[in-house]
């Protein structure tokens, strides 16, 4: 059951036709949304609750981290190469155990953010933002500590 939202959650990633996207949204065909997602860091909020951060890799893999509607621990996830495929008309998710193979829509609503839904579901949608992993490195608790000078042995600060 977890796989399957999470492959709902991830292909969302790739997909959603919004009702309420900005006027500079703009609808992106299957290769497009592949130059677009492939291979980046996206952090990702959905409609009822859902977060995670994750990357789907040109090779259709996907790896990641996903929080079930506000749950206290996220749980890490992989799946495997052709996950997801990019298709001449569509762009779609294939994973065993699950009976249907759902397709996606992709709607960018900037430089670097996109919603996505399965396609016939629009009023269920997940809103996806690119991340910079080297600033979310140096950024957390690291960050927050203050760093103190290094008292020499004259006194002096370094």
């Amino acid at each position: 059951m977890l796989v399957r939202i999470a492959i709902a959650c991830w292909g969302l990633a790739l997909g959603i036709p919004a009702l309420t996207v900005a006027a500079l949204a703009s609808d992106l065909k299957p290769e497009e949304a592949r130059r677009f997602v492939a291979g980046k860091l996206f952090a990702y909020n959905c409609f009822e609750g859902t977060t995670g951060m994750g990357r789907i890799n040109a090779d259709g893999s996907v790896a990641g981290t996903i929080r079930m509607r506000g749950a206290n621990a996220a749980r890490y996830i992989v799946l495997p190469a052709n996950t997801v495929r990019v298709q001449p008309e569509s762009i779609c998710a294939s994973v065993r155990g699950v009976p249907f193979q759902p397709c996606f829509n992709i709607v960018k609503t900037s430089n670097s953010t996109f919603r996505g839904s399965v396609s016939g579901f629009g009023f269920a949608y997940c809103d996806f933002t690119r991340v910079n992993p080297r600033l979310r490195m140096a950024g957390g608790k690291a960050r927050e500590r203050a760093v103190k000078p290094v008292e020499l042995a004259d006194g002096a600060a370094e």
